[in-house]
């Protein structure tokens, strides 16, 4: 008997590097159809004839939709498990992709838009659910990020080659290029449906209704101020994110050079995510939090005070910083053991919920202030006043893992 639960450990320690590479193939794809409006932003606003105001609030429509969605996926995640929800939710950024290069008028891209966010969280939450489910110890730390590497690479490859290679390849039909993505996350979507399997059953929260749940959740100190966190980091990640390409060619920057200086922000992070959520230890995440967002504020206002390919360096010291928000808070919430395997599909409903409110203010805050003031510098301060939020933040956070 011995010999063969070895033998079935083995298996599994083995399989979940499969597994783990097939979250990195639904999470790249999550970040390239999020990111690949993006570059597009100016021939959208061309031939839909939208105000800066109006494609703002369509950047930032998914996580209005992702808002109410997380809350369901996660207790079915919990209940149900993740091979089929994270299916669904490929299928689902695949079609909201192709539903974009079909879209008439303001209403009809905002629906398609706006269906990302019913197909995402099944794959932002489903993910770290199933790595609690297939890692632990200090494996977790490099399997998430590896994981949160995703969107990084996603949007990277939307930024770089999607006015530099797509829409050439497309007859630069903006609508040709957002199909040709779709077709993409459909691929990965058979991928995972064709080669995903199902850990062995651990403890399962089937005898808890999902709003004692949430309840029992809330009370945890740490997740609560998790929550404000996330909130201010989505707000910042989305906010900046979505309107940097614009941004660059209002710089002067062609669509085609602006949108490869954009993806250095991303490329910055790789690294960085890759290796610190695994060497940084427990107690000290809560402190790299805080030192990140420092970082940030000051990259922000490195950005408004650099001209034409100067900004690459704090686009990339923005970028890293940035991008380890994320991993961190998921690592805390994760190993916090009133949460667990167990709770990690409902608590990261609760997170990414809240944390989608500022994904969809961000962006749309950022476009209401370019209307006001004509340029984006009132944006770049609102970010960095977010950054220095979090900073603060930090500081109680800390103090709860030291003791």
């Amino acid at each position: 008997m011995t010999g063969g639960t070895d033998s079935g450990n083995r298996s599994r320690d083995g399989y979940r590097w499969v597994m783990l590479a097939l979250l990195l193939a639904l999470y790249t794809g999550f970040g390239l159809i999020s990111a690949s409006i993006f570059p597009l932003v100016t021939p959208i606003l061309a031939d839909l004839g939208l105000s800066n105001a109006r494609m703002g609030f369509i950047l930032g429509s998914w996580q209005l939709t992702y808002i109410l969605a997380a809350l369901i996926a996660g207790p079915l995640l919990d209940r149900w498990g993740v091979r089929g929800a994270l299916t669904a939710g490929a299928v689902i950024i695949g079609l909201s992709a192709i539903l974009r290069g079909l879209a008439g008028g303001f209403g009809s891209m905002l629906a398609a838009v706006a269906l990302f966010g019913l197909g995402g969280p099944m794959i932002s939450i489903g993910g770290p659910k199933a790595i609690s489910e297939w890692f632990d110890g200090p494996g977790r730390g490099t399997a998430v990020g590896v994981y949160m590497m995703g969107p990084r690479i996603g949007a990277l490859l939307a930024l770089a080659l999607t006015n530099s290679m797509v829409m050439p390849l497309t007859g630069h039909s903006w609508r040709a290029a957002c199909v040709f993505y779709g077709l993409l996350a459909l691929g990965a979507a058979l991928l995972w449906r064709l080669l995903a399997r199902t850990p062995e059953a651990g403890p399962s929260s089937r005898s808890t209704g999902p709003f004692e749940v949430f309840r029992a959740l809330l009370r945890v100190r740490e997740l609560r101020l998790l929550l404000v966190m996330a909130l201010l980091a989505f707000g910042i990640s989305h906010g900046f994110g979505s309107w940097l390409p614009r941004m660059l060619e209002v710089r002067g920057l062609s669509p085609a050079h602006a949108g490869l200086a954009a993806s250095v922000s991303m490329a910055a992070g790789l690294p960085a995510i890759l290796l610190l959520p695994r060497l940084v230890p427990a107690a000290r995440r809560a402190r790299c939090l805080g030192g990140c967002a420092l970082l940030g504020a000051a990259s922000l206002a490195w950005i408004e005070a650099s001209g034409d390919w100067t900004v690459i360096i704090p686009l990339a010291l923005l970028g890293a910083a940035s991008t380890l928000f994320m991993p961190f808070m998921i690592l805390i919430l994760m190993d916090n053991p009133e949460i667990g395997a167990r709770y990690m599909g409902s608590a990261g409903g609760i997170f990414f919920c809240v944390a989608e409110i500022g994904g969809f203010t961000g962006p749309w805050i950022m476009g209401l202030l370019a209307d006001l003031s004509g340029a984006f510098t009132a944006g770049s301060v609102f970010l960095a006043g977010l950054c220095l939020a979090i900073f603060g933040l930090s500081v109680p956070l800390g103090r709860g893992a030291r003791t």
